[in-house]
């Protein structure tokens, strides 16, 4: 009895004609699968928001030539948008949103305004003399409350610019940081997943206060070496001036 063409093919060959008509056993390129997202790590809110209602108790400590507005009106303004962001991220904060970056800038610029005024009145009163500045006591206390209150509002400014935010820092960090903590630029001093806390912002706004440069993170952006410019030269003015009329007065 004489069979079809496949039956008088060798075995080899007719399973070689069956792969190949079949689909192709090669596994898929895995180079061209998107990379999973890592974990979402949010930050506590916490210590933010000591930092703003820290800085809003500041200001009422504040004489009343080198506050900007009314006593309350500044720590008002600080205390709702802080319940604002409080109530539209409860608890850590990984909520990306539009909104609650544009609430969470304009109260770091609030912040930011306070200081830089009462630093300019500061710096005013001691140059043509004012109440405040003329004898020891009062003059080490607000310049004290000026000094700190700018190292609190530029330690926000870094944690709200850096990486897109601290909701855009619990997503992951990014491959080209604003600011390079020694974590990032050596990983394997890091734990898994390490992500920068308002603790280490503070850090670095107090110790460029101090040393007038970067000991702790570098800066790499442009904004981020125009902000610690404007800070160490803040804190340096500052610094020089209380302690030479302070020094004057005493004698």
């Amino acid at each position: 009895m004489v069979g079809g063409v496949g039956d008088l093919a060798p075995p080899r060959l007719r399973k070689a004609t069956t792969r190949v008509s079949g689909p192709p056993d090669s596994p898929p390129d895995r180079g061209t699968e998107p990379a999973e997202p890592g974990p979402v790590i949010g930050e506590a809110r916490w210590h933010m928001a000591g930092a703003v209602l820290a800085a809003a108790f500041l200001t009422l400590l504040l004489p009343s030539e080198l506050r900007l507005g009314p006593r309350w009106l500044l720590p008002f303004l600080e205390g709702a948008l802080l319940v604002a962001l409080i109530v539209g991220d409860p608890g850590r904060i990984s909520r990306r949103s539009s909104i609650l970056r544009g609430l969470s800038i304009a109260l770091v610029a609030v912040l930011i305004a306070q200081s830089l005024w009462s630093t300019f009145r500061l710096i005013h009163e001691l140059i043509v003399g004012g109440p405040h500045t003329d004898q020891p006591g009062p003059l080490l206390a607000a310049a004290a409350i000026v000094w700190v209150s700018n190292n609190i509002a530029f330690a926000l400014l870094y944690w709200e610019l850096d990486g897109g935010g601290a909701a855009a820092r619990a997503c992951g960090l990014p491959d080209h940081p604003d600011l390079a903590f020694p974590q990032q630029m050596n990983p394997d001093i890091a734990p898994a997943n390490w992500r920068p806390r308002f603790i280490d912002y503070l850090y670095l706004a107090f110790t460029n206060a101090t040393a007038f440069s970067p000991t702790d993170a570098m800066p790499l952006a442009p904004w981020a070496k125009v902000a610690m410019t404007i800070q160490a030269s803040i804190s340096l003015a500052v610094l020089g001036l209380v302690v030479a009329r302070a020094a004057n007065e005493l004698k």
